[in-house]
């Protein structure tokens, strides 16, 4: 088996790449670009090799991967710290956060290679629904559509003094809005597929318009240039986005969160339906993982390299 992926290792790696890395970045609010499109073809849609690889073998998805020797995880890798890109690097090395170590220590105990896919959020949901790639491993909170959708795992990190949600708002709209109820004639934007969506939907008694991103930072930038009044948003997304750039001139109402049912509160991993062998495997992988406490300490260090990097 594998060296696990550890943070001793990411430590050594961030500090042979930092003075390099701090070169590339550039100050002010800017989203951190387009997401790739996995090798293959084009995004959404599978080459040869991977219909082959999806068809029915009569074998489950836990036998595959095992059979084949390669995890494929589905991420969006702009939502730091629990998956975001080192500039510095490249390749699959690039591809960082508290998510993708959580991805490398189940690849690890399953005894395969772990491949990061990333894909637009919803491409997420949808290619992990279709079965085009093995697990999502992208912050993804429980919702209902989600649960009907795919087989979603244990809760692996729960935080409520990070993990809340609310309203990032212009500096100078916070006189004007502090609750949901005072969005009524407010633009609000959202993460579409997201937890805050449903937020918007079952929390929002009423707004003016609703506007959907693929990216958080591409709400963080409507907010900003006055496109939106509002984003709906986890906080600590925000407030590492408000550390990396101190001129953005916007805040997160500190008195206002959004209700998160107990019953669904934890970060998930996604897989297809149906696939309980796999998600049975993983549910004993997490809890492996939680009684050695990996998982804070990776999302505590992985905010710390976020924050060194300038990347929200």
């Amino acid at each position: 088996m594998k060296k696990r992926w550890t943070a001793d290792r990411w430590r050594i790696r961030w500090t042979a790449a930092a003075a390099a890395t701090a070169a590339l970045l550039m100050s002010g609010c800017s989203a951190l670009g387009t997401v790739e499109t996995p090798a293959g073809g084009e995004e959404g849609l599978m080459s040869a090799a991977e219909t082959e690889k999806t068809a029915d073998t009569g074998k489950n998805r836990l036998e595959q991967i095992k059979e084949r020797g390669y995890l494929e995880v589905a991420t969006e890798p702009y939502f730091a710290p629990n998956e975001f890109i080192d500039p510095s690097k490249q390749g699959d090395e690039k591809y960082v956060g508290s998510d993708i170590e959580l991805a490398h220590y189940i690849a690890d105990a399953l005894g395969v290679e772990c491949r990061i896919v990333p894909l637009d959020f919803t491409a997420v949901l949808s290619s992990v629904t279709e079965g085009k790639y093995d697990m999502a491993i992208s912050a993804l909170a429980y919702t209902p559509a989600r649960a009907e959708a795919m087989e979603l795992s244990k809760g692996y990190y729960y935080d409520e003094e990070t993990v809340w949600y609310g309203l990032l708002v212009r500096d100078e709209d916070t006189d004007e809005i502090q609750t949901a109820d005072d969005l009524a004639d407010k633009t609000v934007v959202v993460q579409s597929g997201s937890l805050q969506e449903v937020f918007l939907q079952e929390q929002v008694p009423s707004y003016k318009e609703a506007k959907r991103v693929s990216a958080t930072t591409d709400g963080f930038l409507m907010v900003q240039e006055g496109k939106a009044d509002a984003c709906i948003t986890a906080a600590a997304t925000a407030e590492l986005y408000l550390e990396a750039n101190p001129d953005c001139g916007m805040t997160m109402i500190q008195d206002f969160r959004f209700v998160v049912d107990e019953s669904t509160q934890g970060t998930r991993i996604g897989m297809k339906k149906g696939e309980t062998e796999l998600l049975d495997e993983v549910n004993r992988i997490i809890d492996q993982m939680t009684e050695e406490g990996l998982y804070k300490q990776w999302y505590e260090e992985y905010s710390q390299y976020a924050a060194s990097l300038g990347i929200s």
